[in-house]
């Protein structure tokens, strides 16, 4: 049983890139969809897709960038734990890296970056950052 699942696919994505892997398969949820869907318009990954396996469970197939192409390996931070969760003021949200980098915060009806959520002016939890 997977404990923190958004941790998990961060670390499988990170894990993957170093050891220069293309294609990952990681469980199936609708949060992960949700990331995935944000690194995808951000060009830290390719593609994903999510595939049916043979016991009726989903799991999202992942196609990273090459890193001997790109020569750059994203990095990817867990900021809100399952035992400690962040929240933060729209408002008070900083750029990432100088803007080199992008949050991923939540609300509780969708996922959405930094800069997308400096508009609406409310409070979120601050899942991950990624640079």
């Amino acid at each position: 049983m997977i404990m923190d699942p958004i941790g998990d696919l961060l670390t499988r994505i990170r894990n993957a890139y170093m050891a220069r892997i293309e294609d990952l398969k990681v469980p199936c949820s609708n949060i992960k969809l949700d990331i995935l869907k944000i690194l995808k318009k951000n060009k830290y990954i390719v593609d994903y897709e999510v595939v049916e396996e043979t016991n009726n469970k989903k799991s999202i197939a992942v196609k990273l960038n090459d890193v001997r192409v790109t020569k750059y390996v994203p990095v990817l931070k867990r900021i809100s734990k399952p035992g400690q969760r962040i929240y933060i003021w729209a408002k008070d949200i900083r750029k990432s890296r100088n803007g080199k980098g992008i949050f991923i915060v939540s609300t509780p009806k969708w996922v959405i970056t930094w800069y997308e959520a400096r508009s609406l002016n409310v409070w979120w939890e601050l899942l991950c950052e990624v640079f």
